[in-house]
């Protein structure tokens, strides 16, 4: 059995779980136990990789794009007996001031494919570049921006006047 150092990997994994966790759970359309289950699966993986990957210059980056290929990948082999809702929980947002307008985002993302969530969650939740987002999703840089322009297309298109009356003068 090979001796796994974990130096440092209990502190990183605690200062990175709620980010984790917030970004599961975009990219599930709100599906809270799923993205709990991908931040367990991604802690995980990071754990028995901890050497290396304590030595990369970005951890939490390489921890973030585990994530989305831990994702992609369920999505690739969900079981044909899974069924996607579209009600999500009611959980309060503690200031409380935008949660419709933040249930209408996650709907609507929810109803993206899971290539197009992946790509709005990495390049506009993220903040990460073109390439950035490439190199997280393993794919070019041209197939990125076309599937960011087609996903957002497609979120105006399923938002459409549901998002008009959250906007402010």
């Amino acid at each position: 059995m090979r001796h796994v150092r974990a130096d440092g990997y209990p502190e990183f994994a605690a200062a990175r779980a709620g980010h984790l966790y917030r970004s599961a759970c975009l990219l599930t359309g709100g599906d809270t136990h799923l993205a709990e289950d991908l931040v367990q699966e991604t802690l995980g993986r990071l754990y028995t990789r901890w050497g290396r990957v304590s030595r990369v210059g970005n951890p939490a980056g390489y921890a973030q794009t585990v994530l989305t290929r831990t994702f992609l990948a369920h999505q690739r082999r969900r079981s044909s007996t899974e069924r996607a809702t579209d009600a999500f929980p009611d959980l309060p947002d503690p200031r409380g001031a935008d949660t419709p307008l933040r249930l209408t985002l996650v709907e609507a993302l929810g109803r993206l494919p899971a290539k197009d969530r992946a790509v709005v969650v990495l390049r506009y939740w993220e903040d990460r570049s073109v390439e950035e987002t490439a190199d997280a999703m393993n794919a070019s840089s041209a197939a990125v921006r076309t599937r960011c322009v087609r996903a957002l297309a497609r979120l105006r298109e399923l938002l459409g006047e549901d998002l008009a009356e959250y906007a402010t003068p």
